[in-house]
């Protein structure tokens, strides 16, 4: 059976279907619209689907994920707590020019570094600094960035600040028992002790950070640091106490010494390579308790740094050429117009 298909009438307004020109246009242009509509949604698909140009990608992993590259900017370079900073640095109002203080501890491979800074809109000023590399002038040679060497790099701050100012006979600070916690108290128709903050960086400030062994060292030089003794090494987070004899032992090395006794019975060729600094200093770890004693009372009999005379080297290379007065060029000139009228 054939079947035939017949297209239906189109409505027109001349055929007298009751469709007038304006509602025509109106629906040719709601076609219009949807069509462009689609076309427009289908090259922005397109367009997000496209490869990025490959010479515009990075050459290598490293570079995808890496920060742009800003020698300048501490907050891009991860090396400042700007949260920590800010709380650091702003002074109250009511205290008006009044300096604000922080004992900054930092720590390198082979240095740590105390330093004592206020900040002003120019930049931060240190007023006074001392590093753990200064040390063995005091008789401490070796082991210069363990728990004991972070407590004298405190202690010495701490003493050369008080003696800079005038403070250090009125406050001396803790002499005796440092494994108790001290707290420096005013003087009676005295200065005020020397007040500033712990700005310990970037550092993980659990219990037993050497960090707090600089603000412990600090404290016991008579700096007035608001703290708790809550993160010193020998605090007992389950009884909530701090155990003095433990403090002291950390401070004075006493730890160091026994690893080191125990190391040279059982194995002495590891002792060996692992103390090799100590033994070419010819500085024994395992007297390390003893020698901490002299040490703290040498850093206490002269904190005070003494700058070195420096002089110009007398075999002093330079690679810049010399700048040549007036007179000397005209002499070069003259001498090589001289040299090209010979020559022709």
């Amino acid at each position: 059976m054939t079947r035939v298909f017949r297209e239906s009438p189109v409505a027109s307004p001349s055929r007298g279907d009751g469709t007038t020109s304006r509602a025509r246009r109106a629906l040719e242009s709601k076609r219009g619209r949807s069509r462009r509509g689609g076309r427009v949604a289908r090259v922005a698909i397109a367009r997000s689907c496209r490869l990025p140009d490959p010479s515009a990608r990075p050459s290598t992993d490293r570079e995808k994920t890496s920060l742009p590259a800003s020698s300048r900017d501490p907050n891009r370079a991860g090396k400042t707590d700007y949260y920590a900073r800010q709380r650091l640095t702003l002074q109250d109002k009511n205290k008006y020019n009044s300096k604000k203080y922080r004992f900054s501890v930092r720590f390198t491979n082979r240095d740590v570094i105390c330093q004592v800074i206020y900040a002003t809109i120019q930049g931060d000023v240190t007023i006074c600094s001392a590093y753990s590399h200064e040390l063995p002038k005091f008789g401490m040679k070796a082991g210069l960035t363990n728990y004991a060497a972070t407590y004298a790099t405190g202690l010495l701050c701490a003493r050369r600040l008080l003696t800079k100012y005038g403070l250090d006979e009125t406050y001396e600070g803790n002499t005796e028992n440092l494994g108790d916690d001290y707290h420096v108290e005013a003087a009676a128709d005295e200065r005020r002790p020397f007040k500033c903050f712990l700005d310990t960086g970037l550092v993980r400030t659990s219990t037993g950070s050497r960090v707090f062994a600089a603000l412990k060292g600090a404290v016991d030089g008579g700096l007035d640091i608001p703290h708790n003794d809550k993160r010193y090494a020998g605090y007992d987070l389950q009884d909530k106490s701090l155990d003095p004899d433990t403090l002291e032992r950390y401070i004075k090395g006493g730890v160091v010494a026994e690893y080191a006794e125990e190391m040279a019975d059982e194995e002495p060729e590891k002792y060996a390579e692992h103390f090799a600094k100590y033994i070419a200093e010819d500085f024994e770890p395992v007297d390390l308790e003893e020698a901490m004693e002299g040490v703290l009372d040498a850093i206490r009999e002269d904190p005070v740094h003494v700058k070195k005379a420096r002089s110009k080297p007398a075999d002093a290379k330079s690679w810049k050429p010399k700048k040549l007065t007036y007179d000397e060029r005209k002499a070069n000139l003259k001498a090589k117009l001289e040299a090209i009228v010979a020559d022709a």
